[in-house]
């Protein structure tokens, strides 16, 4: 008999240490974001469906690349319906992460996603990034929000000095990016690492698509 297709099986494909509590968070996220996304639109009609490569599997391409430690401060800079901020704060549950967007609707699926499935190391912030000026943070991550250039000039005044430790990268700027970078990596003045998503994860999709990192 034929194993029934699971909604997990492409990202059990690339990790396999998930816990039992994780995979279940990780399960719900398709019903729950068709049921939000029927209300307030954060994905698009196209993208709903392939909701596990797209943008779960998509933001984890950041946790496949680099590793946050314990009590590690992240935010996700226009984080839309919660990409890459859901998935990472999942995967990094001893992280706590800040969910910020200007769009408050946005982040009213933000956090009703985040209490059903009981997500408790994240909260949200509505408002230009530009205008936070009572946090600090260990990383900044983003998707495909803004030029890179702008990114680092959010990020960097938010971000603490920290050496990197072994695995662990120094504080930084990461974003996920996709398409010909050259000139928009020209233009922002710093020198970014970058890795190739589909060196990661060998699917089609992510073809051209890239993890970026700029070291604070």
């Amino acid at each position: 008999m034929e194993k029934t297709p699971s909604k997990l099986d492409l990202i059990e494909k690339y990790f396999t240490d998930f816990t039992p509590g994780q995979k279940e968070q990780l399960n719900a996220l398709g019903d729950l974001y068709l049921e939000w996304n029927s209300k307030i639109n954060v994905i698009s009609r196209k993208d709903i469906d392939h909701l596990y490569e797209n943008h779960v599997l998509h933001s984890l391409s950041i946790a496949a690349a680099f590793s946050f430690p314990p009590g590690s401060k992240i935010i996700d800079i226009g984080t839309g319906g919660g990409f890459p901020g859901i998935p990472l704060a999942i995967f990094f549950p001893e992280s706590e992460f800040l969910l910020a967007d200007s769009i408050n609707k946005k982040l009213t699926v933000v956090k009703e996603v985040a209490n059903a499935i009981g997500l408790t190391n994240i909260s949200t912030r509505h408002g230009r990034v530009e205008e936070i000026r009572d946090r600090k943070f260990d990383y900044a991550v983003s998707r495909a929000v803004a030029p890179l250039k702008t990114l680092w000039q959010w990020s960097r005044p938010l971000l603490l000095k920290r050496p990197s430790e072994g695995e662990y990268p120094a504080s930084g700027l990461i974003c996920l990016k996709g398409g010909d970078l050259s000139q928009e990596i020209s233009e922002s003045g710093v020198r970014p690492r970058l890795i190739e998503v589909y060196s990661l994860f060998p699917e089609e999709f992510f073809r051209e698509k890239y993890v970026i990192y700029v070291h604070r």
